[in-house]
């Protein structure tokens, strides 16, 4: 079974890295593919594809990671190159899924991994679930929560503050010698 997962990675940090290593465990994932939107339909990313694959290759050095040139989730599955999947997504994404394209779709195409933690409003959810047309396809599963999110990152690093304990060493050591997410 193979492990999707999506995302911006502006910059990769270690609650990235510890999603992927929870669902690996938990779904006894064979592999586990690393796909970073270059122009994702949700937002917009100041980076480059091209820099923040290099970032995610410094994330996650055991897994294959490539761009991903779709906008939409669905459309990235539509174009068949995984069979029954499993795509990886947070509790939080998890929430805002009946705004994505075609969710149903999506989960004719691939399983959903949902990463909750301890505390997380499962009432936030089950809504959620209720009005998928295929709900068995959801599987929940706990990791330790890591409060981390990029845009704190990216703040920390235009204020010149240290970064060393959110990200792993070499996405550091890159945005550093890069400059990157620095302002002026």
């Amino acid at each position: 079974m193979i492990g999707l997962l999506g995302g911006t990675f502006n910059p990769p940090h270690y609650g990235h890295v510890a999603l992927a290593d929870a669902a690996r465990k938990h779904f006894d994932l064979e592999d586990l593919a690393v796909l970073v939107a270059v122009r994702p339909g949700h937002k917009e990313v100041e980076l480059d594809g091209d820099t923040r694959i290099r970032l995610v290759r410094a994330a996650f050095p055991d897994y294959h990671v490539e761009l991903d040139p779709h906008a939409r989730t669905v459309d990235m599955l539509k174009a068949g190159r995984w069979r029954d999947p499993v795509f990886l997504v947070g509790a939080d994404s998890f929430s805002e899924l009946l705004t994505w394209k075609e969710p149903d779709a999506l989960l004719t195409l691939a399983r959903l991994g949902v990463a909750t933690r301890r505390g997380y409003p499962r009432g936030l959810l089950e809504p959620v679930l209720e009005q998928l047309a295929h709900p068995e396809r959801v599987e929940f599963f706990e990791m330790e929560p890591v409060p981390i999110s990029s845009r704190d990152i990216r703040d920390r690093v235009s204020r010149g503050e240290p970064i060393d304990k959110l990200v792993p060493p070499g996405v550091a050591e890159l945005i550093h010698s890069l400059g990157l997410y620095r302002e002026g």
